[in-house]
């Protein structure tokens, strides 16, 4: 990870540490950049947070002062940014959006012409020009200046491209979508009408500080308890950008990325649809996961924690399916990120051609015991690297032994150390989580 751009983007509060002055730098490179030899067509959407109008403007008038075009898709989501980049022939795209973080934070994802995250390399060309200026970027002239275009027809041909993949009618299927208050509201609801779904809605109404408020993906309580109050078939709940989906089935239970990925790899495995029957996971999928992976027979791959690995694997390898317990999941064959809105058609399919309920095909998991601490330290690295943690780290290892596991890893996008636990019982999750926190307040790397 560099010094403004983690797994995810360049990320952080607004106003704060990141600025209007990054946001028109980031435009200023990546108009000069991607324009070299010819004019550049760039094209941006945004969430619904309140600094996402400010960003929006400063990109803009980086890119124009650097000479390129830019396409305005307003709110929308961000796989649909990633769509209109492939399907339209943009040079690269933007979203805006700090995905499931508070309002007051905002981030710049940047995407290459493919629709995939931009490559390491020029983020950190990036990062040299907002530091030190270089390289000195001309400012373009009289007819050279861009210009800017309204461009929502790609976010509607984004909600046609979704309309288009299930291959079943939804007529009759009680459904219910949490959009979070951020971009799927501006998406969501007009896909599962047009599908012919019974759709009810929440959290739908943004006024640019509610996004993440007490809903959506992180926050999925308030959808649990709407799909079983309401006697719905289903339950789907977006994150800020959509970029990620968490299921919620007719009794209410929570079906998280895990048992997405298995109910779908199983029935795309099935149906001869998933190239040598592998998914794609990382590092932080459940360990129950696997067992029911090695049941079944169907195969699997870890990456590091972030989509960015997942779509880098199964791109050089060619596989389908791919994703994050956090509901990031990737099917290669419609899209080349992490795609919530298209996640929950995908389930849909599985419902309706295997003709069960999600409650039975997602029961096919048994689920760990998992616990997560998210511990805020001055310098993620050397708490991480710590020799004391370290030790306390591979004696709670060695005391799960192959009924458990822990894993501490550094937050991509915040001053964070994760310390993770999966055990046969939540007594001895919190037992092995506290020994490593411990430690590291004990050897003061600890802020709060």
């Amino acid at each position: 990870m560099g010094k403004y751009f983690g797994t995810d983007g360049f990320r952080g509060e607004a106003n704060v540490n990141l600025t209007v002055e990054h946001a028109y730098q980031v435009g200023r490179y990546l108009g000069w950049h991607f324009g070299r030899d010819h004019k550049a067509r760039i094209v941006i959407g945004k969430d619904t947070r309140r600094s996402s109008y400010m960003f929006e403007y400063s990109l803009v008038a980086g890119l124009t002062a650097s000479g390129a075009d830019a396409y305005l898709l307003h709110v929308t989501t961000t796989p649909s940014v990633s769509y209109v980049v492939r399907t339209e022939g943009f040079d690269c795209g933007i979203m805006i959006s700090a995905s499931h973080n508070p309002f007051y934070d905002n981030g710049i994802k940047i995407m290459n012409g493919l629709g995939q995250k931009l490559d390491a390399d020029i983020e950190a060309q990036i990062e040299t020009y907002i530091d030190q200026g270089t390289p000195d970027i001309p400012f373009a002239r009289r007819e050279q200046i861009g210009r800017t275009v309204d461009f929502a027809a790609g976010r509607n041909r984004y909600i046609g491209h979704l309309i288009s993949i299930p291959v079943r009618s939804f007529k009759n299927m009680r459904v219910g979508l949490d959009c979070s208050n951020g971009s799927a509201s501006s998406v969501a609801k007009s896909v599962f009408d047009a599908l012919g779904a019974r759709t009810s809605v929440i959290h739908n109404e943004p006024d640019g500080t509610n996004i993440n408020r007490d809903c959506g993906s992180t926050h999925i309580e308030s959808l649990q308890k709407f799909v079983k109050e309401n006697g719905l078939d289903v339950g789907f709940a977006y994150d800020g950008d959509a970029d990620r989906c968490l299921a919620v089935d007719e009794k209410g239970n929570v079906v998280d990325g895990d048992r997405i990925m298995y109910v779908c790899g199983k029935y795309l495995m099935e149906q001869g649809r998933l190239k040598d029957n592998t998914i794609v996971t990382t590092v932080m999928s459940n360990l129950g996961l696997y067992k029911a992976c090695d049941r079944e027979g169907l195969r699997y791959e870890q990456t590091a924690v972030g989509d960015k690995y997942v779509c880098e694997n199964m791109m050089a390898n060619g596989y389908d399916l791919g994703g994050e317990q956090s509901g990031h999941i990737i099917f290669a064959k419609h899209a080349t990120t992490g795609d919530g809105i298209l996640t929950s058609l995908m389930v849909m399919e599985v419902m309706l051609e295997k003709k069960q309920p999600l409650s039975v095909l997602a029961d096919e998991v048994t689920i760990y015991p998992q616990l997560l601490k998210n511990v805020r330290v001055a310098d993620k690295k050397t708490a991480r690297e710590n020799p004391k943690v370290q030790e306390a780290v591979e004696a709670a290892a060695e005391a799960l032994g192959s009924s458990g596991r822990i894993l501490v890893r550094e937050s991509g996008t915040e001053p964070v150390i994760r310390v993770m636990v999966e055990a046969e019982n939540d007594m001895l999750c919190r037992k092995y989580v506290e020994q490593v926190v411990a430690v590291m307040e004990q050897e003061g790397l600890v802020t709060e």
